[in-house]
């Protein structure tokens, strides 16, 4: 790892980096066309409604890695958990140690505030994630599956 390496939260100025990031993210995964994220939006969310946060990996002033998570809540556990919603470092930077001193640091953020867990979805095709991850004793909930309202059928269901 570099020696000028540093993790940076997110600030306000910050916004078109993280739908840079976001992009950057969405094009790995092959679903850039689902993207529909703003700066607006993010601005809003994340700086007015303090909906999410995020850091940066910092090499030599250039951000190369970004982390962005908000807080839920486990009835089970009794305590807020830490989910990361998108973990991701520019290819060039890739296998240097910078992903996983995110996720360290993520860590330490999720001791601080005394959640019980930390989680995470990865795609299943995504084995270089899934290695990584298991590499530091996540594991997978494999009896679990994510369900999700789209916006249309949130609408659709609110409305009755």
């Amino acid at each position: 790892m570099n020696k000028s390496f540093t993790i940076r939260q997110a600030e306000r100025r910050d916004v078109p980096l993280l739908l840079e990031f976001i992009r950057g993210i969405a094009k790995y995964e092959k679903l850039e066309d689902q993207v529909v994220a703003t700066a607006e939006t993010l601005e809003a969310e994340m700086f007015d409604r303090h909906r999410a946060e995020a850091v940066f990996a910092v090499v030599d002033g250039r951000e190369v890695g970004f982390a962005l998570y908000f807080f839920n809540f486990s009835t089970f556990v009794g305590h807020s958990g830490l989910y990361l919603e998108d973990l991701f470092v520019w290819p060039e930077y890739r296998g240097k140690g910078y992903g996983k001193a995110l996720l360290l640091h993520l860590a330490a953020i999720a001791r601080e505030r005394n959640c019980g867990r930390m989680e995470w979805t990865c795609l299943d095709w995504n084995r270089p994630s899934i290695d990584f991850y298991l590499s530091l004793g996540a594991e997978p909930m494999n009896d679990w599956t994510v369900y999700r309202l789209d916006a249309k059928a949130l609408r659709h269901l609110a409305e009755g």
